[in-house]
């Protein structure tokens, strides 16, 4: 699988690039039939504190699944949108058996 990043408004370090690569590697492993993968960090205009956006779009055989997630960190807000992912992945593989 191939990872795009994007850094909007900022330049992201080399440990919050190396961080969001591992989360998504993580996963491929729950499917193979993942092809490509665009992360989009951004900083949001707001005047909160919650203004570090995450949105993650992965391409998967025939389907695409996205999460938009906003928090405190980069960090947090890759996990949430990668919590959001597992949760799609899996019931686009039920899809899939079903289908069968």
């Amino acid at each position: 699988m191939t990872t795009n990043l994007q850094s909007v408004h900022f330049d992201a370090d080399k440990k919050l690039i190396d961080f969001a690569n591992e989360k998504v590697n993580k996963l491929s492993n729950l499917y193979e039939g993942l092809i490509n993968c665009e992360i989009i960090l951004r900083l949001d205009k707001s005047s909160s504190n919650d203004n570090k956006v995450a949105e993650i779009k992965l391409l998967a055989k025939g389907h695409e699944l996205f999460s938009k997630k906003q928090s405190l960190s980069f960090e947090e807000s890759i996990d949430l949108a990668c919590d959001a992912l597992k949760t799609q992945i899996k019931k686009y593989k039920e899809k899939m058996l079903e289908k069968q």
